[in-house]
């Protein structure tokens, strides 16, 4: 290739970039108003069940992500579940699921969940409990042993999960 050649095809190539560019960043009318829809949304915070006196909110959504405050294996009007871990985990699974239904989501929409125990001895058995609840799919997951959790209770999880996404089995054209 000459010099000559090179220059002409690097010119070519130079405006049908540049033109490629332009296309791509030239949005239309509706195009830029859905973007700063879609971006209000993403950076909107909604504080979701707050109870007066209460030093935290049951949720927090940002956009499309839910973030669950923990949960315990209580059941209301009668404290802690009795049994040990496998009871305490299951009641604690069934509260995180309400309440996540309760803004719009599911277990199937879990990304991340913290597990606190009171005993790490007790690992095993609230893996397996935990993991009857996530039947299609396997969340991201951290577990650790703490020094103790509010009521003397054997495990607490938090859980991070999405909310109106397609695909997410909310209503809202998921499955």
């Amino acid at each position: 290739m000459t010099r000559k050649q090179f220059f002409g095809t690097t010119l070519t190539l130079g405006a049908a970039l540049a033109l490629l560019g332009t296309a791509l960043v030239l949005p239309t009318q509706a195009t830029a108003q859905e973007h700063a829809e879609m971006s209000a949304m993403m950076h909107s915070v909604e504080y979701l069940g707050g109870r007066p006196n209460s030093p935290f909110s049951e949720a927090v959504r940002v956009g499309n992500v839910l973030y669950l405050s923990g949960k315990l294996g209580t059941v209301p009007g009668e404290g802690l579940v009795e049994g040990g871990i496998i009871p305490e985990t299951q009641q604690t699974m069934r509260n995180i699921g309400d309440a996540l239904e309760r803004y719009g989501s599911s277990l199937d929409q879990v990304v991340k969940c913290t597990v606190f125990l009171a005993d790490i001895a007790d690992f095993r058995d609230m893996s397996r409990t935990y993991m009857e609840f996530f039947p299609n799919h396997r969340p991201a997951r951290s577990a650790l042993a703490v020094g103790g959790l509010v009521l003397d209770a054997r495990v607490e999880i938090e859980c991070i999960a999405t909310v109106g996404l397609p695909g997410g089995g909310d209503g809202n054209g998921g499955s």
